[in-house]
């Protein structure tokens, strides 16, 4: 008896070792026979560069490792089409990020998906996904992004998105989904469903997102119109007073009395602004402010600082019957026929040819280009053909003798990479600055205005030349003296030539103008340190050149309201992106395009994050940022003229993100 128990015993304790022993798990050889799996499946660009002969499975385009195991696998535009397989992700089990945006993937999303628990960030947008939106993804529990859109995703949108408590971001737009927007109670960043067949009511938890959020549905409701029925004051008809006979005929004496008494005031300011004008009817068909600019503006670009936003100016539609607007307001004609102050005119600079004097400039037909920071642009047309741009200042508040002596500092600024400030006029009532007129427009217009299909996509080589160009004015500048800042560096004061070669403008011109009327304009620019706008120091220089180059890395604008909450900037929301570990997210779609530099890509958004520290002394000088600049241009130039990018499944709508 006792001999079988102790058997028993022996036997339960052998039972008990093995169930300590650690038993077959999938590991990097399970990820690397599902990797290529997925390659046959799906064939692609990326993919036929992995290298099956190699076993460092890690070290192949598109894949990360953390010990031992593939955690993210990014597949942008790499031309994979048909169906994802069953089978791969189920072996894929350490996935955090999962990228195969804008490819041609179709079919419904294979169910050994949800095996990735450990899934943070999933990017499937600007495929042709179909099907429902599958239950399986709202049994990820760690998911903080999730991307859908622009696929061909129906049915309802689920209310089991209450499930994915750490959703951050949820994008459904251009998809074919149906019914009404459930009540969500995740604590969404970001969120967009418009271009679908939604219908219904916006829910109240998501009404603190824009219009924009929910545009091409059937909805209504904050932020979009109301619904039927809806009204501000809630007043049931049954409840509303009947106007007495009386109070009508009162109201429509009243109201014609009203009308009348406007029409006498109306014919005398007539007028009186008529007498005005006669002594200087040439200048008087200015309208600067007004004018209309087609497209609008691009997301969080209010102004423009430079003197030319790339617009497309209806100057003479606006002065009406195809007339030309004259450059100057009749205050600066007057001065020089009516006062008698004959002595003004236009000072020259340096060896700047002088074809023109006051009298052509004002005569010359115009433009408005933009309204900045500083005053309102114009580009002018001389009678002689030159085309010159004109800048009209606004709230000069220094002395004639203090401005002329900081603008002849201004004018002898002398480098390739500056737009040179060629004359200037000085009066009480007028100050112009005249300078070389930039055709390409504003840095800013080129990377938020057209983006339909006629834009022209913006390659690596393009924008890491305008950032070295940038980056070596702004380095002149302060190569002039340890005082000498620009004080006004952001995207509408980088100009281009037809070549796209960059051109800093406004620089040494914070110097002369009070605080500007709306601080807010430039807050996406200005370090944290600076409190006047007048006082920018180089390394406030350093940090809005940091911002400068997120914006060309990112193609979001700094004070694009979609970023993130209220508060977060561009600088903060790309670092925290890069610690989600999913870097590669924060470039313009644009650029991802050109795979083999990420690389140089990855290096010019780290020294944008250097340039925009909190803290100045964290910050490099421009020296150090244009050597490096040229540095990692040098390394990828190469490269880049013996790439072909995949266009075939770009997404204008996507390109915002």
């Amino acid at each position: 008896m006792r001999t079988q128990m102790e058997n028993r015993l022996i036997s339960l304790l052998l039972f008990s070792f093995l169930l300590l022993l650690p038993t077959a798990k999938p590991d990097l050889a399970s990820d690397r026979t599902a990797l290529l799996a997925l390659r046959s499946a799906v064939g692609g660009r990326t993919l036929l560069l992995w290298n099956v002969t190699d076993q460092n499975t890690c070290s192949w385009p598109g894949i990360h490792c953390e010990e031992n195991r593939v955690t993210v696998l990014r597949l942008p535009g790499a031309a994979l089409s048909g169906r994802l397989p069953d089978g791969v992700f189920g072996n894929l089990t350490h996935l955090r990020t999962l990228s195969l945006r804008l490819n041609a993937l179709s079919g419904q999303l294979p169910s050994d998906l949800s095996a990735c628990t450990n899934l943070r960030n999933l990017y499937l947008q600007g495929n042709e996904f179909s099907g429902l939106v599958p239950d399986f993804l709202f049994q990820l529990p760690d998911l903080v992004r999730l991307n859908l859109a622009s696929n061909n995703f129906s049915g309802e949108i689920s209310l089991s998105f209450n499930n994915l408590t750490r959703l951050k971001t949820l994008f459904l737009e251009n998809n074919r989904l149906s019914g009404s927007i459930p009540d969500l109670k995740i604590p969404l960043d970001q969120f967009n469903v418009s271009n679908n067949q939604l219908n219904g009511s916006v829910p109240k938890g998501l009404q603190s997102f824009s219009s924009n959020s929910f545009l091409g549905n059937s909805l209504c409701g904050h932020p979009l119109a109301a619904c039927p029925g809806e009204n501000g004051d809630n007043i049931d008809s049954k409840h509303k007073k009947k106007l007495s006979g009386g109070a009508i005929a009162g109201i429509i004496i009243g109201s014609v009395l009203g009308f009348v008494l406007i029409l006498v005031i109306l014919m005398l300011l007539c007028r009186k602004k008529s007498a005005k004008e006669t002594s200087a009817v040439d200048v008087a068909t200015v309208k600067h402010p007004e004018v209309e600019i087609q497209g609008g503006k691009p997301p969080g670009e209010v102004e423009n600082g430079g003197y030319s936003n790339g617009y497309t100016v209806q100057a003479a539609a606006a002065v009406g019957g195809g007339a030309a607007a004259t450059v100057a307001a009749g205050t600066a004609k007057r001065e020089v026929n009516g006062n008698g102050i004959g002595s003004k005119k236009l000072v020259f600079f340096g060896n700047a040819a002088r074809v023109f004097d006051l009298e052509d400039l004002l005569r010359a037909s115009a433009e408005v280009l933009g309204k900045g920071s500083f005053g309102t642009a114009y580009k002018a047309v001389l009678e002689v053909g030159s085309v010159v741009a004109v800048k009209r200042l606004k709230d000069v508040t220094v002395t004639e003798r203090e401005f002329r002596e900081k603008i002849e500092a201004v004018g002898s600024m002398d480098h390739e990479c500056l737009v040179p400030l060629r004359a200037y006029y000085f009066s009480m009532d007028e100050k112009l600055l005249v300078y070389d007129y930039m055709a390409m427009g504003s840095l800013s217009a080129l990377l938020h205005g057209n983006k339909g299909a006629g834009r022209t996509p913006l390659n690596w080589e393009i924008r890491s030349g305008i950032a070295l160009g940038a980056a070596r004015g702004i380095e002149y500048l302060h190569s002039q003296g340890p005082n000498v800042s620009h004080g006004n560096i952001k995207s509408s004061n980088i100009l281009l030539t037809k070549s796209y070669d960059a051109r800093v403008s406004d620089f040494g011109l914070a110097h002369l103008v009070g605080q500007p009327s709306t601080p807010n304009r430039v807050a996406g620019y200005r370090a944290p340190e600076v409190t006047d706008p007048r006082k920018v120091s180089q390394k406030a220089d350093v940090y809005s050149f940091g911002v400068l180059l997120l914006e060309l890395l990112t193609g979001k604008a700094p004070t694009y309201s979609v970023l993130n909450e209220e508060g977060v900037d561009l600088p903060r929301w790309v670092q925290s992106v890069v610690r989600e570990e999913w870097t590669s997210e924060v470039f313009d779609l644009e650029l991802l395009r050109y795979q083999n530099v990420e690389e140089e890509m990855v290096q010019l958004l780290q020294l944008a994050v250097d340039c925009a520290a909190q803290y100045p002394d964290k910050r490099p000088a421009m020296s150090e940022v244009t050597k490096r600049i040229q540095e990692l241009r040098q390394s990828s130039i190469h490269d880049v003229a013996n790439v072909q990018p995949d266009a075939g499944h770009d997404s204008d709508d996507m390109g915002s993100r």
